[in-house]
This record gives structure tokens, C-alpha cells and sequence, in this order.
């Protein structure tokens, strides 16, 4: 069975982190917020949740930008146990789908610890104050791609955007483990 997030926590303040990207530079926390708040994403390039809703990532932060909210993707897999994770690999990806985020490599895990994520996808909406608002699915595609799903991660941070507030009603999101290092 496919790892969720534990129950939600909202309120608690985003760990600030400084991150390798595959544009090559790093990355800090503050300089990635919008004026209205932050996504974080944990993704990976392998799980098949991921793949399913990769299209639909890059549509919803860019969707997303126009609200002032910012937008960063961070993978924590250990290269090692799963290769197509790899620094070289995150590039390519970033790439390919002209990611309109910074695409960042925590390499010693840290920051996926920090933040608590459990799973790839693993989604946390921030408001304009770094307090977490959302800690939802993007949408309930799971491992297939579903075009007609409703935008749920987009329209919570809307929201967020809006009022400073995420919506009362949130359905965890639902992917593959982090890969921690042994």
C-alpha cells in the first residue's frame, strides 16, 4: 500500500532550507517565496504517482505564480537504491518539462526530515507568513493520469492566496516512500 501523510498539523512555520537546483545554483527558502506564499513539493522521477501528475504540477505553478504563491520541488530519494533519481537525471526532468520552479537535490535528506514529507508526491502549502495552510493531494489521479480531475491543490492555494487561509476540508495526498538512505 502506498504511504499518506500522517494526520495534518496546520500552522506550524516552513524550515528555512539552502538547496542545490538543477539550474546549477542554490536555492534558499525566502528567495523562492511569493508575495501570497510557497509550495513545496517532494517529487522524485521514478514514482509512477509522480508521473501521473507531472502535466498538471508544471500547469498549476504557473497557474499559481499569478497569485503571488512561489513554487519549489525538492527530491530526497537516495540515488543510489534508485539511479533514474539521480542528480544527472533530476536535470534532465527539470529540462525536458521546462519546469517553471527550481527542481532541488537534498542530498543528505535534511530537508525532507525537516518538513516531515513520507511519500512522492507529498504537497505543503505555505501562506504568506511561511504557516502551513495545505498539506493535501494535488488531485485524485493517483497512479493514472486523470485530465478531468479537479484542480484541489490549485484551488486550495487560491485560497491560501486569498484569505491567508487553506480550505477546512483537505484529502492527504498518496504516492511511493521516500527512499531513505540505509
Amino acid at each position: 500500500m502506498a504511504p499518506t501523510p500522517p494526520a495534518r498539523n496546520l500552522g506550524w512555520s516552513a524550515p528555512d532550507f539552502e538547496l542545490m537546483a538543477t539550474d546549477g545554483r542554490r536555492h534558499r527558502r525566502d528567495a523562492l517565496r511569493g508575495p501570497s506564499g510557497l509550495l513545496v513539493m517532494f517529487i522524485c522521477n521514478h514514482c509512477p504517482f509522480v508521473k501521473a501528475v507531472l502535466d498538471k504540477i508544471v500547469r498549476d505553478t504557473r497557474d499559481l505564480a499569478s497569485h503571488g504563491i512561489g513554487s519549489v520541488a525538492i527530491c530526497s530519494n537516495d540515488p543510489v537504491d534508485y539511479p533514474e533519481d539521480s542528480f544527472e537525471h533530476m536535470k534532465a526532468l527539470a529540462q525536458r518539462m521546462q519546469f517553471p520552479f527550481p527542481y532541488l537535490w537534498d542530498e543528505t535528506q535534511s530537508v525532507a526530515k525537516a518538513y516531515g514529507a513520507v511519500c512522492t508526491p507529498d504537497f505543503f502549502g505555505f501562506n504568506a507568513a511561511l504557516e502551513l495552510q495545505y498539506r493535501g493531494r494535488l488531485d485524485d489521479a493517483g497512479r493514472a493520469p486523470k485530465p478531468d480531475a479537479p484542480r484541489e491543490l490549485y484551488a486550495a492555494m487560491v485560497e491560501v492566496a486569498r484569505s491567508g487561509k487553506g480550505p477546512a476540508m483537505q484529502t492527504p495526498s498518496i504516492g511511493c516512500s521516500i527512499k531513505w538512505r540505509t
